[in-house]
């Protein structure tokens, strides 16, 4: 992605961002001219993606002895992106411990880094740009965990939004359609389903990881200076479908 936003002197952490959509987000901080920071639950030699000149740091966003050493780690934030997510396929999200796994990651780990990260946002006047889903506001069959974990992430964003608008701290999401991800891989493999999502998607095709983060960038700009609470979907107009 060309940049197009200038983010020179601003300090950036994206969970995740160790591939996928959170990867894009922030490589695109990167090109703008961000110092970033990305997480992911392995060691960094075992993510193929593009992680160079950035900071790398191995967390669990679930774990809180690992986020309040991430914290006391960074002197300074501008730019929170909750992107750091799991699913669990086959069923397994009906059973209780599972389904407390999900949402300890997708939504309590938001709130945690969000709140450890608070005063160092406060004191810079900075964002935080939180990772939704198009479950945040369908059904999730077989996913009751993962949606109603992403159903949660838009109230927080409103809530976070309202609680620190006094200081200078802006807070939306973004709810990703159906991306190019290797979470979205075996829905691409299997023809019909395939099918189906471009059949209902006006733009006629799948996302790809840069769209999300074209919208990251906007959402951390001056240009949003007056946009919190809201939470952008970004799905090739899936949503307003049929």
């Amino acid at each position: 992605m060309a940049a197009v936003f200038d983010f020179s002197g601003r300090i950036v952490l994206v969970t995740g961002g160790s591939g996928g959509i959170g990867n894009a987000i922030a490589r695109a901080f990167r090109d703008g001219g961000a110092e970033v920071t990305v997480t992911g639950t392995r060691a960094r030699s075992e993510y193929p993606a593009d992680l160079s000149g950035m900071a790398f740091r191995q967390l669990d966003v679930a774990n809180d002895t690992a986020v309040k050493a991430l914290e006391a780690d960074m002197p300074a934030l501008d730019v929170l992106v909750n992107n750091a997510g799991t699913v669990v396929y086959r069923g397994r999200e009906f059973e209780l411990e599972t389904f407390r796994k999900v949402l300890d990651v997708n939504l309590t780990g938001a709130l945690h880094l969000a709140n450890r990260f608070h005063d160092k946002l406060r004191y810079r006047h900075g964002t935080v740009v939180n990772i939704a889903s198009l479950t945040s506001f369908f059904g999730a069959r077989g996913n009751p965990a993962y949606g109603a974990s992403k159903a949660a992430i838009v109230q927080l964003t409103k809530s976070l939004a309202v609680a620190w608008a006094p200081d200078g701290i802006r807070v939306n999401a973004i709810a990703p359609g159906w991306i190019e991800t290797g979470m979205t891989q075996r829905i691409r493999e299997n023809a019909s389903l395939d099918a189906a999502i471009l059949a209902r998607t006006p733009l006629g095709r799948w996302g790809r990881p840069e769209d999300i983060a074209g919208v990251a960038l906007f959402l951390a700009s001056d240009l949003a200076g007056f946009v919190t609470g809201e939470t952008i979907v970004a799905d090739g107009g899936y949503s307003t479908g049929v």
